[in-house]
């Protein structure tokens, strides 16, 4: 079972996220090289790299199923202004290198928002960036995101992210899976198996590298985009537990990204370390936090 949760990444760095990610007892992590809202990035330390690969290898964490997510700001959907994707596409270039650095080979990228142009627009405007992307940088595969289709959303159902993957056509271009993504985009997590079948025909089920596994506060096809808490949301514990122990998948990570949990006002606590437990478990307990945090 390769299991994680995303991880923060602070001033010790990668060297950080695997101390974080091992406290949850996980096997994997993801993470943001900096504030996923927005492009501010201090400088790799070689000393820390080092010791974050000797932890890595005492705790049984293998480098590829480390992950790293691309900031949310990034839009390469939208080119009508030149400056703002041209940007997107560099700092998506600097980003790859960065994770080359740390010798993590994904990155998860949201494909981005067509506001004010088509969807078929924007949808080419992903596949020229991601050429222009992948033909500068190596090493690194870029993975595109289910998305739940809010708003202008690209990448919102298998035929876009299809469209994307047969234009780009390049074996570093693979797909992460988002449950709450793909339950508000309208598919139903507890027939992931319909799903996987219908992903495979299409594009190919080698390509799924990453799930990020999320329940969703909201109803199926609702394109809202609110993570929940495992099994506290509309999609469910047994749906979530299946995603996780499916055969066909069962090589690559899977990755938390629910909400924290709120203890009194002013303080939050991470969930993970609890979620991950049940999962490995098998078993739902719906008073976790309560026999946790007291509340």
């Amino acid at each position: 079972m390769i299991i994680g949760s995303h991880v923060s990444f602070g001033e010790e760095q990668l060297l950080g996220s695997i101390k974080e990610a091992i406290s949850y007892n996980a096997n994997a992590l993801m993470f943001y090289t900096g504030a996923p809202q927005n492009t501010i990035r201090k400088e790799l330390k070689n000393d820390l790299l080092d010791e974050a690969k000797t932890l890595a290898l005492s705790s049984n964490i293998d480098f590829n199923n480390i992950v790293c997510h691309a900031p949310y700001i990034i839009n390469l959907a939208n080119k009508s202004q030149a400056d703002k994707w041209d940007f997107s596409i560099n700092f998506l270039i600097n980003e790859l290198n960065r994770c080359k650095f740390l010798g993590v080979n994904k990155i998860v990228v949201h494909p981005g928002s067509s506001v004010g142009i088509t969807q078929e627009e924007g949808l080419d405007n992903i596949v020229e960036a991601l050429r222009i992307i992948l033909s500068k940088t190596s090493d690194v595969d870029i993975l595109i995101e289910t998305m739940a289709g809010k708003g202008n959303e690209c990448g919102r159902n298998i035929d876009q992210v299809k469209y994307i993957i047969d234009n780009v056509n390049n074996d570093r271009l693979n797909v992460c899976v988002d449950t709450c993504h793909i339950n508000d985009a309208g598919y139903d997590v507890a027939k992931f198996d319909e799903y996987l079948d219908e992903f495979d025909k299409k594009i190919g089920i080698d390509k799924i590298k990453c799930i990020h596994l999320n329940d969703s506060k909201n109803e199926m096809n609702s394109h809202k985009d609110r993570h929940e808490n495992i099994g506290f949301g509309t999609i469910g514990f047994n749906s979530l537990y299946n995603v996780l122990i499916n055969k066909r998948l069962e090589n690559i990570p899977k990755i938390l990204e629910t909400p924290y949990i709120t203890v009194t006002e002013k303080i939050k606590k991470p969930p993970y370390k609890e979620e991950i437990s049940m999962l490995k478990s098998g078993n739902f307990n719906s008073d976790v936090f309560k026999d946790i945090y007291n509340i």
